[in-house]
């Protein structure tokens, strides 16, 4: 995952999006399991007539039943199979790819482009609905139905105790020799026509479950169960509360996926793999986004 292009080969990125709700998340599993990568390196190798399987890096790692409506990757091709198959590799990858995973875009990387560790940001929308009657089914699969009336105004305010750079390992699930230090950019509610509640959370990366558990204490404020300094509390005390639900997957979607200017793009790919610390506290190691 360098930025460093081999020899002989062309990073090309690709702009896509999918309904996570059949795939058991982006990163390919045990045998059985389908996911994201998997179904795309699959259509690549056929639509190539390539015999090996070309690797892709992903901005953001969605979990299983996760969407991604602005997913960005990126796969490093040799000259000869790109030159080739540059003109209409989009179009062929369409006739390819199942109906629920859609590439958009597919254009040679500038240089230092990665499309994990050069990215700056990245916006998801968690979206609820406290509406009584439930969910309209036609969005069913991309809305949460919480079964009490939620208070914007009182989210917001459990939101800004949030923002900024902290350790979330009260909201985050632990993984071996990864940190779980972020950069809580946005955390906003708004209430959209039609009764939908948005969640619109933004960080330069996150961890394991991280959307989910913020959201989780969230909804806990809203519906009245906890008051609004209750989320920054759990923050403060650094540890998994048992309070703290990590919502359903399929409320979920990765809107956007953000990047520097070109010149900055290798500078910020390796600022991202450097070991974050908060002042006062002992190194320890990068971990995913």
């Amino acid at each position: 995952m360098s930025e460093e292009v081999e020899p002989g080969f062309v990073r090309v990125r690709l702009d896509l999006s999918y309904d996570g709700k059949d795939f058991s998340g982006w990163a390919k599993q045990r045998e059985g399991q389908r996911t994201v990568q998997g179904e795309i390196e699959d259509a690549l190798r056929t639509v190539t007539r390539s015999r090996e399987t070309y690797e892709l890096t992903v901005a953001g790692r969605t979990d299983s039943g996760v969407h991604a409506r602005g997913q960005v990757a990126h796969v490093d091709l040799p000259e000869s199979v790109w030159a080739e198959h540059r003109e209409k590799l989009l179009r062929r990858l369409a006739g390819r790819l199942p109906h629920d995973v859609r590439i958009w875009k597919v254009a040679e990387a500038p240089a230092g482009f990665n499309a994990r560790f050069s990215a700056i940001w990245r916006r998801y929308v968690y979206r609820v609905t406290d509406h009584p009657g439930g969910v309209d089914p036609l969005l069913r699969g991309h809305v949460l139905w919480h079964d009490w009336t939620l208070d914007v105004d009182a989210m917001n305010t459990a939101a800004e105790a949030l923002l900024g750079e902290h350790d979330f390992a009260a909201y985050c699930k632990r993984r071996e020799g990864a940190t779980t230090i972020r950069t809580l950019q946005e955390l906003r509610w708004e209430r959209r026509p039609g009764g939908i509640l948005e969640a619109t959370v933004k960080a330069d990366a996150f961890c394991h479950n991280m959307v989910r558990s913020l959201v989780g204490a969230m909804l806990f404020v809203g519906d009245g169960h906890r008051p609004p300094d209750w989320p920054g509390k759990v923050l403060a005390a650094g540890v998994r509360d048992s309070a703290v639900h990590v919502v359903r997957p399929h409320g979920l979607t990765l809107e956007e996926v953000g990047y520097p200017a070109d010149e900055l793009l290798a500078a910020r790919s390796v600022e991202a793999r450097n070991k974050r610390t908060l002042p006062g506290v002992a190194s320890g190691a990068a971990g995913c986004c």
